[in-house]
């Protein structure tokens, strides 16, 4: 599939007793329909999130969004405000499993694109490890003129 959407994401991570992380993306990528009334959100990651060789898909499904993850890096994170999630988190050094604690989600996601904000803590051994906010607009990419 081509792409066809134009992706910016803004992450910001705040773990104890350290600044906060900021990482902001834009980026091609495809937006579809899943078949039974949700969306899915596919991009190629890049040195830039220090995940290059990993596809991303994030599939919202009205009150719930997983984060599919495959390539040098496999995850799956399941987000749905108020609820606690295992997940596993496997890197090249390793896998972990870790909990995701999603405190508030909105998206407005549709066909023409919109947005998704997740705001969520990971916890990895009961221990919250951090405080993230993940924020994606997701926009038709108008084609070329020639």
């Amino acid at each position: 599939m081509t792409d066809n959407v134009i992706i910016s994401i803004k992450g910001r991570q705040l773990y104890a007793e350290s600044s906060p992380d900021e990482v902001e993306l834009v980026t091609s990528g495809t937006l579809r329909r899943d078949g039974a009334g949700g969306y899915i959100v596919s991009y190629a990651e890049t040195e830039l999130t220090g995940l290059e060789g990993t596809t991303t898909r994030l599939h919202v499904d009205g009150g719930r969004v997983t984060l599919l993850r495959e390539g040098n890096v496999n995850s799956q994170m399941v987000f749905e405000e108020g609820r606690r999630h295992l997940s596993m988190y496997e890197t090249p050094y390793g896998a972990l499993s870790i909990g995701i604690n999603t405190r508030r989600m909105r998206s407005t996601l549709g066909e023409a694109g919109g947005d998704l904000e997740i705001d969520y803590a990971i916890e990895i051994d009961n221990l919250i490890a951090g405080q993230n906010l993940f924020r994606m607009n997701v926009r038709a990419n108008p084609p070329l003129r020639q």
